[in-house]
């Protein structure tokens, strides 16, 4: 009995042991059918799409970049093809240093390559790919193909590369673009998401100029290849396509051929010349001296060369049309007696006695050199260039009323022109000086301070641009058209040009009767003025002022000696001028840095503008090296058609 009893509680347990393994294999069960339901039934679309994912891939094709064209159709930025040699860091086995010296014995990689190329691996990412050598040659894209399995992590690539076929030309205006940095990247991540795609694959952005105002015209439209992929991820076969769309092109209001005949005035010089068509705002010719070369930078400049324009003393940098900032001189008289006018502080016939020096508060402010003008009405002050006369205009106006009536012509003000980075400048007034000033000692504006203001001197810096601006409403009987560089832009798609906004033209009011006052005395400084020998036997009729000035200040009891100053702390030489003076078709400002007098070094490059605007003629050769040395007064030699001068283009 005892063993049956013992066999029965045996089996009872292996019963229940059979009965709890089968519910835990029926639990596994359950868990596995639970799992397969869920990776292919409720998981079924996400891995469905990230196989596919794994088999293909969406390449972003980049598009062409849209070109610059000058008023005349000349293209001044356009985008050639070419094999480019890049890296990928993170995929390189060993160091980038071993692998670039063995690419060494294969393609030719100089010394600036590998700098450029170490500053691209500084400011990017280590999966991005990089180029160390640019524009191979057919002979060294078939050499690293055939040894292409030695360098995991390097390819070569076919891509599109800016070009500016004329070099250093124009180069402030039209800019430039360059590989995109860690600072831009971080800009372009807060875009709204479409425009963000857009940039999906382009690592170039405009940086200055043309090239970055209208970036987002220029750029175009980014396509996508969708493409299947191998296991080693290249490319097999494209299974669809959606191609991109070129960047719009780009008309500038700029005339290439001008821009280039002035940049060649100025030789070695520094300045800066602004030339506007004072019926519509379009601007003719926008030149900053010295220039730099932008093809330097579209695949990221070396350090030599780098050191080389930011560090020169010239400043070639710096757009001077643009910002540049200098004291008018009496090149502001005009406006002045202007202000005189309308505001009836003077009339036209009022009369002031100029004996070479003006006194103020203990102060006495020089003139006309040793001696004085005698009697002087607004026609002479202006032909003359009277310091007396406005000093005494300035101290009866005071520092706001001028301001009040300077800043509708744009003088300190922002013109609206379509180019990033304008400067203001300074137009002061009491205000300002409260506000500019941090002490209260310096906030108070004091009455002599008010004096030199009259002659364009004292806390007035304004740009060539703006002083250009200025001239154009002058010369256009006080109706004011906003400055523009751009006159259309082509449509990639249809071709069709569209013309570009336009801000409507403002009427300042000024009386006819005034205006013509003024540009009299402006036509009588071409005449029997200060630019008389430089305009005389022109074809035409001008109207002109010449300005000095100061780029440092001297003590009141010393007299200005060029000779005993250093070359950059010499006076600057101004001109501003619209022609022809019944019917203005062109207005400019333009100023020679350091140079002196305004009759000598800045008249004469603005009757070559004139004459070669207005007539069609270009000057000699000797009579360019006259204006290069400023030697020149009316143009010699034989002047040449414009149309017979040779254009040439750079190759890539």
């Amino acid at each position: 009995m005892t063993e049956l009893r013992n066999v029965e509680a045996e089996l009872a347990k292996f019963r229940r042991r059979v009965l709890v393994a089968s519910v835990f294999v029926l639990f596994c069960f359950l868990l596995l059918v639970s799992r397969l339901v869920w990776l292919q039934v409720v998981r079924h679309d996400d891995f469905e799409e990230q196989a596919e994912s794994n088999r293909t891939a969406i390449v972003p094709i980049v598009p062409n970049r849209g070109l610059i064209m000058d008023r005349n159709g000349i293209t001044l930025a356009t985008n050639y093809s070419a094999y480019t040699l890049e890296i990928t860091p993170s995929k390189i086995p060993g160091t980038l240093e071993e692998t670039i010296d063995q690419l060494s014995a294969l393609v030719d990689i100089q010394p600036r390559d590998k700098r450029r190329f170490k500053k691209l691996v500084d400011e990017s990412k280590s999966f991005e790919s990089l180029p160390i050598r640019t524009r191979l040659s057919d002979e060294e894209v078939a050499k690293f193909a055939a040894q292409r399995f030695r360098f995991p992590g390097v390819d070569i690539k076919a891509r599109l590369f800016r070009q500016y076929p004329h070099g250093e030309l124009a180069s402030h205006v039209i800019g430039y673009i360059g590989r995109i940095n860690q600072r831009e990247k971080e800009q372009i991540e807060e875009w709204p998401e479409e425009q963000q795609t857009n940039y999906k694959g382009t690592d170039y952005i405009g940086k200055l100029g043309i090239e970055q105002s209208f970036e987002q015209q220029l750029h175009g439209i980014t396509g996508v290849d969708e493409v299947e992929t191998s296991a080693g991820g290249r490319a097999v076969r494209k299974l669809a396509s959606n191609p991109a769309t070129p960047g719009n092109t780009i008309k500038l209001s700029i005339d290439i051929k001008l821009q280039k005949l002035i940049e060649e005035m100025y030789g070695e010089r520094r300045g800066a010349l602004v030339a506007i068509d004072p019926r519509n705002g379009e601007v003719l010719a926008f030149v900053s001296m010295p220039t730099f070369d932008p093809n330097l930078f579209v695949e990221g400049i070396d350090v030599e060369n780098w050191q080389i324009l930011n560090e020169s003393i010239d400043k070639p940098l710096l757009n001077r049309a643009l910002r540049g900032t200098y004291p008018p001189g009496s090149t502001y008289k005009p406006f002045m007696a202007l202000a005189a006018l309308e505001t009836g502080k003077r009339t036209a016939g009022t009369i002031i006695n100029d004996a070479g020096s003006w006194t103020f508060g203990g102060h006495t402010f020089r003139s006309h050199g040793d001696g004085g003008l005698g009697a002087v009405d607004m026609y002479r002050s202006i032909v003359k260039s009277s310091n007396v006369y406005y000093y005494s205009l300035a101290n009866e106006m005071g520092v706001d009323a001028m301001h009040d009536f300077m800043k509708p012509l744009g003088f300190g003000q922002y013109t609206g022109i379509d180019i990033n980075g304008e400067v203001r400048g300074v137009l002061p007034s009491q205000e300002w000086k409260r506000t500019y000033y941090k002490k209260p000692e310096q906030k108070k504006w004091y009455a002599g301070e008010t004096i030199s203001l009259g002659i364009g001197q004292g806390y007035n810096t304004f740009t060539m641009l703006q002083l250009a601006h200025a001239t154009g409403i002058l010369a256009n009987g006080g109706i004011r058209h906003q400055p523009k560089l751009v006159t259309a832009t082509q449509d990639a798609l249809s071709r069709n040009w569209i013309p570009a906004a336009k801000e409507p033209a403002m009427n300042l009011g000024y009386k006819p009767e005034h205006v013509a006052v003024i540009n009299r005395s402006l036509v009588g400084v071409t005449k029997e003025g200060t630019s008389a020998r430089v305009f005389a036997g022109a074809g035409y009729v001008s109207g002109g002022k010449t300005g000095t000035a100061q780029a440092v200040t001297i003590g009141q009891k010393d007299k200005y000696n060029a000779s005993k100053l250093e070359e950059h702390q010499r006076d600057h030489a101004l001109y501003m001028a619209f022609a022809p003076a019944d019917n203005p078709q062109i207005a400019l400002a333009v100023i020679v840095e350091n140079a002196g007098f305004g009759a000598e070094h800045a008249a004469p490059i603005a009757r070559r503008v004139f004459d070669y605007v207005l007539l069609g003629q270009y000057p000699s050769e000797e009579d360019l090296v006259a204006v290069k040395k400023g030697q020149a007064a009316a143009p010699i030699g034989k002047p040449r058609k414009v149309e017979d001068i040779p254009w040439k283009t750079a190759a890539p």
